[in-house]
């Protein structure tokens, strides 16, 4: 909706308040670091995990075995290269790992846990 006045002078005014499931949560932002997690409930009652703070990442190899390896560092973000330089891991990010650099194919702040594939 828009803010301030109308050409006119008028006021803008809302037809309605919003719902409570129009509100938006905080920004969940995921750092390296020691694993933390957080739960939220969520509409139907359910539960949903998310992310704060992570260090293990499971890796998806060539021959679709998946391996459990340390973060060393976050080497790019394509949404934004100024995460990368604060340690931020988003979906489609690229990490540093013992095996090599790593595309992140999930959402950690959605899902709980940080999966992804090797890059050449």
């Amino acid at each position: 909706m828009k803010t301030g006045r109308k050409i006119s002078g008028g006021k803008y005014i809302k037809n309605r308040k919003k719902k409570l499931y129009e509100n938006l949560g905080q920004k969940r932002v995921v750092k390296l670091g020691e694993e933390k997690r957080k739960s939220t409930r969520v509409r139907g009652g359910n539960k949903k995990t998310f992310l704060l703070r992570s260090n293990i990442i499971n890796v998806c190899d060539k021959n679709k075995k998946l391996k459990k390896v340390e973060i060393k560092n976050v080497v790019e973000t394509p949404s934004n290269r100024f995460l990368a330089r604060q340690n931020v891991i988003t979906k489609g990010a690229i990490i540093e790992t013992e095996l090599g650099k790593v595309r992140i194919t999930n959402r950690p702040t959605q899902e709980g846990i940080i999966n992804g594939v090797l890059v050449k």
